[in-house]
């Protein structure tokens, strides 16, 4: 049985994990950590955990003892949060930061797992991949395993309101939110220069940033991420198709498809589906997750799981929302 603690347990993707690791069956307790919340019952803030009145916000770990500690603050404090709560001292501990901070440090295993899972196997330091990162990696994967990408990607991307972040901004507001839509960072998103070491891991001399043109929007919805990736590609769709196919075929959580991909196939779990279609020596690739799952807390317990050798899917068989 695992002791968890969520640190930065008040926001999205904390709340987001409290619900996976509840129903986790590996899960023996779980340590809710908000410096702001601290003293209120974790339903006060996450109202749908109401039937979970035995949880509370503490401010900090005191002496309970953990297996494994989830990082959701914000970007730039992670460092602070490891030093603040003593986490480098605790022996066997495994941390799982959900921040941009570690992404591209070389003591954390970067945490896709279906890239990197021999790597993620046992592994005491994982950085959680982004959101908008999971969705285009997974798009470009076997391409990029077969030499396949070539000089320019064109990504254009949509997520929902809760990619900003719990904390009040301009832009998310539901006034200027609903019935909205806009760019944002066009060309300078910061997950460009992990998805482009990935890929060049894969291929050699895919390394450049600025060989992915990418084109990040704001969309009036609440979750989910919709990439639409076009790319020149000399391969035939069968082909293309083999190839996804066998790259994805004892992954638990990546699916091609046939037909459209949307978000209601994929929203309240921790699947990404994908859809291919060729016209004019153009590849179009649909790929669709959930920003809060897949792109966050449940990447995270997937990695979670892949660290402490439990079957990779364990507490994440989560059905979509239909309707």
């Amino acid at each position: 049985m695992i002791r968890a603690a969520v640190i930065g347990a008040a926001g999205y993707t904390g709340g987001e994990l409290l619900r996976l690791l509840i129903q986790h069956p590996r899960i023996s307790s779980i340590a809710c950590i908000s410096a702001s919340q601290a003293g209120k019952k974790v339903a006060a803030v996450h109202k749908d955990l109401f039937f979970r009145s035995d949880l509370a916000f503490t401010s900090e770990l005191g002496g309970q003892e953990i297996d494994v500690a989830f990082l959701c603050g914000a970007h730039g404090e992670s460092s602070a949060l490891i030093a603040q709560h003593g986490l480098e001292a605790k022996a066997g501990l495994r941390i799982i930061d959900l921040s941009q901070d570690f992404r591209l440090d070389p003591s954390y295993v970067y945490g896709l797992p279906e890239a990197f899972s021999s790597e993620i196997f046992g592994a005491r330091r994982i950085a959680n991949p982004g959101c908008f990162a999971t969705a285009i990696q997974l798009a470009l994967l076997p391409l990029a395993k077969a030499g396949w990408l070539p000089d320019t990607v064109h990504i254009t991307a949509i997520t929902g309101s809760t990619g900003a972040g719990q904390k009040l901004q301009e832009t998310s507001h539901f006034s200027w939110r609903s019935g909205n839509i806009s760019v944002y960072k066009a060309f300078e998103h910061k997950h460009l220069a992990e998805i482009s070491r990935t890929l060049g891991r894969f291929q050699k001399g895919f390394a450049s940033e600025g060989q992915l043109i990418f084109i990040p929007m704001r969309g009036a919805f609440p979750r989910g991420i919709l990439a639409s990736i076009h790319l020149r590609c000399e391969q035939p769709l069968k082909a293309i198709e083999a190839l996804f196919d066998q790259s994805y075929a004892g992954a638990s959580f990546v699916h091609r498809i046939e037909g459209e991909a949307d978000l209601k196939l994929v929203i309240n779990t921790n699947q990404t589906v994908l859809a291919l279609r060729m016209a004019k020596g153009y590849l179009h690739i649909t790929s669709c997750l959930d920003n809060l799952l897949k792109g966050a807390s449940g990447q995270a317990v997937q990695n979670m799981n892949l660290a402490f050798d439990l079957p990779e899917a364990e507490g994440l068989g989560l059905k979509p929302l239909a309707f």
